[in-house]
């Protein structure tokens, strides 16, 4: 029996990026789909844009799974995620895709940020679709934590939410848990999949801090409303599923450019 074809769409993303190899490693035929795909042959590479419709056809000719990466967490994420969705979903069925694997966010369901609204009613536009489904929630990557932290570095002192309750995950092993809901059979909805610890924005923040050497100030940012009330009672957390194993100091040590 051939091995089964997964389309992989967001390919070009953090998460895209990882888990391409991890497929092709598992014996998956991939197909990376990207709005603007590298100039690579070593894979399959095709143009989707979910915003318009554009290269859905192509993309899902003879796909038997949709791993579906694709946001747009600082665009316009109704546009793609969920009427992109909806597309990609209404095209999966007419293609009698056999397993449409959607990574969603821990805690879009309690925390009502727009973005994390959006992801829901993917979800939810997922649940409702005939195709058969898995979806599979996910903490943020220390990747996204570092990004922001570095953005703060610049500041002669650091405004921040201090006591937001954060879960961070490594993406490779965020990638390798995912891989194993990538199979012909749906799985539904799963558990989710979070960091080794949970920690307050505070404490990254000061780990951040000695790895690099700075001693600027952090100054505690008092942010009003439900969706900061949520970060702090830790919604984006799952503290009973901590699948990664690479902690916070460990992926700085190996990530942190400490001449910065």
């Amino acid at each position: 029996m051939a091995e089964p074809h997964v389309l992989l769409t967001g390919a070009t993303g953090t998460l895209g990026q990882t888990l391409r190899p991890e497929l092709a490693a598992d014996g998956l035929t991939v197909r990376a789909a990207s709005r603007s795909p590298p100039p690579e042959t070593a894979d399959e590479w095709v143009t989707l844009d979910l915003t318009d419709g554009t290269g859905l056809e192509r993309a899902l000719e003879g796909v038997d799974i949709v791993v579906h990466a694709a946001t747009a967490p600082r665009g316009d994420s109704e546009a793609v995620d969920v009427r992109g969705t909806e597309r990609l979903l209404e095209a999966a069925a007419d293609s009698g895709v056999s397993n449409f694997v959607y990574v969603s966010i821990v805690g879009v369901d309690q925390i009502p940020y727009s973005y994390y609204e959006h992801k829901l009613a993917a979800e939810r536009a997922i649940e409702s679709s005939p195709v058969p489904s898995t979806i599979v929630r996910i903490t943020q990557f220390h990747s996204f934590v570092f990004d922001l932290l570095s953005t703060i570095a610049r500041l002669p002192v650091w405004p921040l939410p201090t006591a937001f309750q954060l879960q961070p995950i490594a993406v490779d092993e965020a990638g390798t848990a995912l891989t194993d809901y990538v199979t012909l059979e749906p799985h539904g909805r799963c558990a989710p999949l979070g960091g080794p610890h949970v920690h307050s924005l505070g404490d990254l923040a000061r780990a951040y801090r000695a790895e690099h050497g700075h001693w600027r100030p952090i100054i505690r940012l008092p942010l009003p409303g439900a969706v900061a009330s949520g970060f702090r009672a830790g919604a984006a957390t799952c503290p009973n599923r901590t699948v990664g194993t690479t902690s916070w100091n460990a992926w700085m040590a190996t990530h942190s450019d400490k001449t910065s």
